[in-house]
Order: structure tokens, then C-alpha cells, then sequence
């Protein structure tokens, strides 16, 4: 694959991952009643719903930052798949299959972008951890 293609899938992956998160973690922020309650539902505590929300978004300001941050930003990759495992199987448990669509498209699409990630990046970053 061209590195032209491997960084157009990457950044489609992270914008659309940016968007994903980014719109999530201000809902949670702002107290919006559907993801607040589905939250709740789902056995969270209130506390942990804005602290999701702080991290979310700050995740999504180092993905953004071209070519810069990509020890952080495997950290910040790290941080959305277990966010979205957890949501996964919170729903698969309380909610039933059908409600965990959105978490297996998440998955998919954050999947593609860190593989990506590798392809763009696998050498400057072995180079920084010698």
C-alpha cells in the first residue's frame, strides 16, 4: 500500500474517531440526558461519566496533533480501545446484543486507524525508544 493511501485511511480513521469521541465526551460533560442515562444504566457512577468525558477529549487533541506526540498517542489508542470494550460488553451484559452496534463499529474503525498508525510510524518510533 502507498503511504499516500496508509495516511489517507489513517486520518479518515482519526477524524472519524475524533468526531466519535470528541461528541461522546462533551455530552458526558455537558450532562446530556441520553448518554447520561444509558451510562447510569450501564452501572457507572456519575463521577466516572465526567472524568470519561475530560479524557475523551483531551485523547482526541493528541490524535489531532500531526506528526508530534506518538508515544501519547499509542497511550491515547490504548485508552479508546479499552473505553470501547468496556462499553461493548457493559451493553452486551445490561442492554442485550442489539445495543452494542455503535461499540463494534468504533472498534473497527480505531482498529484500521492504529494499524495505519504502525504503517506511518512503526520506525521513528523503535528509533525514540533505544
Amino acid at each position: 500500500m502507498k503511504t499516500k493511501t496508509t495516511k489517507i485511511i489513517y486520518w479518515s480513521g482519526i477524524i472519524f474517531m475524533a468526531l466519535w469521541f470528541g461528541a461522546s465526551g462533551f455530552f458526558e460533560l455537558t450532562k446530556n440526558p441520553l448518554v447520561w442515562d444509558i451510562t447510569l444504566r450501564l452501572g457507572y457512577p456519575p463521577h466516572f461519566i465526567y472524568i470519561l468525558g475530560v479524557f475523551k477529549l483531551a485523547g482526541i487533541i493528541v490524535l489531532l496533533v500531526p506528526d508530534r506526540l506518538l508515544k501519547l498517542k499509542e497511550w491515547v489508542f490504548a485508552g479508546m480501545f479499552f473505553d470501547i470494550l468496556f462499553a461493548f460488553f457493559s451493553k452486551l451484559l445490561v442492554l442485550g446484543f442489539s445495543a452494542t452496534g455503535d461499540a463494534l463499529i468504533a472498534l473497527a474503525v480505531l482498529s484500521v486507524a492504529y494499524l495505519m498508525f504502525g504503517k506511518l510510524y512503526t520506525s521513528t518510533i523503535q528509533v525514540t525508544r533505544s
